[in-house]
């Protein structure tokens, strides 16, 4: 498994309309470096092409009490600090958050010593996450053994795996959703890999009879599905 980090954010934020380039702006120019240097690594940063007001990122830490320092470091920090206001502007909600642990990192997965990327891609990172009933419920067997096959024949071999890690927040002036989840995260070179991908996953039967009812039935509620661009500073591409 790629050796990044054990803890990992999930954040998906709701903006006010129009403004999401504005924050992309601040975040590739001063947050991806300001976070870096206190500790974190900034996995990707995404546009939600199905959300225009919609930015979605992943951040990563060695472990709980490095992620409490990182984030303490950074908060309370110059760079925060200058640029806070400006970043709050955009935003409508923030707290849309899950504290998640990696199950599968593979090729792909942006590893710690990566060279940070500058430029536009067409690339798609895309997946989901699932709401599950609890951390003891055997959907992590039933997705490795059932879906992870389906998906990596029809184009979306995941890149990354995650799960709910399950403790306590320890950075609360940030919060987190009170979730069992497994969200997964695959690569795809343009639009068009990514729509062939789906036409090949609605055209098996498999899917369609057996492994989405299966899905349903394991969800406490419905699936976010996630369809995301990478910005020009994003790592994970």
């Amino acid at each position: 498994m790629n050796d990044c980090c054990a803890v990992v954010d999930l954040r998906q934020y709701t903006l006010h309309p129009g403004r999401r380039d504005d924050l992309i702006e601040l975040f590739d120019k001063h947050f991806v470096d300001g976070q870096e240097r206190s500790g974190m690594h900034i996995v990707g940063q995404f546009r939600d092409l199905d959300d225009p007001d919609r930015f979605v990122w992943l951040r990563g830490f060695p472990d709980l009490p490095a992620r409490a320092a990182a984030l303490n470091d950074f908060y309370y920090g110059p760079v925060w600090r200058e640029h806070a206001a400006a970043a709050n502007a955009t935003m409508i909600d923030s707290d849309d958050a899950l504290l998640l642990r990696p199950l599968r990192l593979g090729p792909g997965y942006p590893a710690l010593d990566a060279p940070r990327p500058d430029g536009v891609v067409d690339s798609v990172i895309a997946g989901a996450v699932y709401h599950r009933g609890a951390p003891d419920d055997e959907f992590v067997e039933f997705f490795t053994d059932h879906v992870v096959p389906l998906l990596s024949a029809t184009g979306a071999e995941p890149v990354a795996v995650f799960e709910s890690l399950v403790a306590e927040n320890n950075f609360p002036q940030l919060p987190l959703r009170a979730e069992v989840v497994l969200a997964w995260f695959a690569r795809f070179e343009d639009d068009a890999a990514y729509d062939d991908h789906r036409r090949r996953l609605a055209a098996s039967r498999r899917w369609r009879e057996r492994v989405l009812p299966e899905l349903v039935c394991r969800s406490v509620k419905p699936a976010q599905e996630l369809r995301l661009r990478p910005t020009a500073g994003s790592q994970f591409r």
